[in-house]
């Protein structure tokens, strides 16, 4: 099988003393996860071109939903690593797919950096399977129980060891920074490791029974369309995940030429923009009172229409600097006169 769930097939390869069999099920899974990924970015283009509110792809269920579908990416990589190498290290097909994803990777950096320079990918999915991938190898002869309590303790890492010495870009992907970066697609080693090395282990015991055999031909009884295309999707994984996104903005934005997304309230975007940011360090009455006494000075003074367009720079602009400072105090007063 392939060393990383991205663009590889589930080859013939097995166990010390025995061959295993191809196994469908495996492009299938990565199939369906493909599926819940374009699901995802579709809903998150909506929200790009103002079909639907913009942040509802990074909210919610949806913000679980892309959890879950990156985990189970990585957790099919650490799978797919053992049963590719179970007969021993394959040095040519490892660092072929490696690569591979290095190369897609890199890639998406410097498109985003290009198109989305706020919010560029530094460390996504195919960042993060790279990296997985190379660390994974580490595990491949370990004792299961030790890559369990190694998994273990990745997903912990967060928890404990934020510092911000790691806040320094440079160390951004180890994922331990106490401010978390902005970025349209984030998954640090810590503890995007975690779901790696758990599908390393339960592949070491998934090899060791007899299972491979009875999976094998499930689903090649009967050749159902669907499944078909499933195993194909997930065999060219890799091309599937670099095409399918700037498809899908093709698509909408040709939508929005014809159908327009309806004007975005200004001062809704305002107060949403201004709470989010505002509520990673203060409280909700607190925020709640500094965004409504900005905007209301805002308009006022009649700045908030050149705000919006662009034509004042707030990090340098003394008079919204003058704004945020009084607006501070009284939203400060005002919260503490309700404690």
């Amino acid at each position: 099988m392939t060393t990383t769930v991205i663009d590889g097939n589930v080859e013939g390869d097995g166990a010390a003393t025995r061959r295993l069999p191809r196994i469908p099920l495996i492009d299938q899974l990565r199939g369906v996860a493909l599926i819940a990924m374009a699901i995802y970015h579709f809903t998150w283009d909506l929200g790009f071109f103002g079909y639907i509110e913009p942040d509802t792809a990074t909210t919610g269920g949806w913000r679980i939903f892309a959890r879950v579908i990156a985990g189970s990416f990585l957790f099919l990589v650490g799978f797919s690593l053992v049963l590719g190498h179970q007969r021993g290290f394959r040095l040519r097909p490892f660092l072929i797919r490696f690569a591979k994803i290095g190369l897609a990777a890199a890639a998406i950096t410097i498109a985003t950096w290009f198109a989305f320079p706020e919010t560029f990918i530094f460390f996504g999915i195919l960042h993060a399977i790279a990296a997985t991938s190379l660390i994974g190898l580490l595990f491949l002869r370990l004792p299961v129980v030790v890559t369990l309590l190694a998994a273990a303790a990745v997903v912990t890492a967060p928890l404990y060891l934020r510092a911000p010495l790691f806040d320094h870009p440079a160390l951004w992907w180890v994922g331990l920074s106490v401010n978390i970066p902005r970025s349209n697609d984030y998954v640090p080693l810590l503890p995007w490791l975690a779901p790696a090395l758990l599908g390393i282990a339960l592949a070491r015991l998934f090899v060791a029974s007899s299972l491979p055999e009875r999976l094998a031909g499930y689903g090649n009884t009967t050749k159902i369309w669907w499944k078909s295309l499933l195993e194909a999707a997930g065999r060219h994984s890799l091309a599937i995940y670099l095409i399918h996104q700037p498809l899908l903005i093709a698509l909408v934005y040709g939508f929005s030429l014809v159908v327009p997304a309806p004007a975005a309230d200004p001062v809704v975007g305002y107060t949403k923009s201004c709470m989010r940011a505002c509520e990673n360090g203060s409280s909700a009455a607190f925020c709640q009172s500094f965004c409504g006494c900005t905007l209301d000075r805002l308009i006022g003074e009649n700045l908030f229409a050149d705000l919006n367009r662009g034509a004042i720079d707030i990090t340098t602009d003394e008079r919204i600097s003058k704004i945020s400072s009084q607006c501070t105090a009284d939203a400060a007063e005002k919260t503490n006169l309700k404690e």
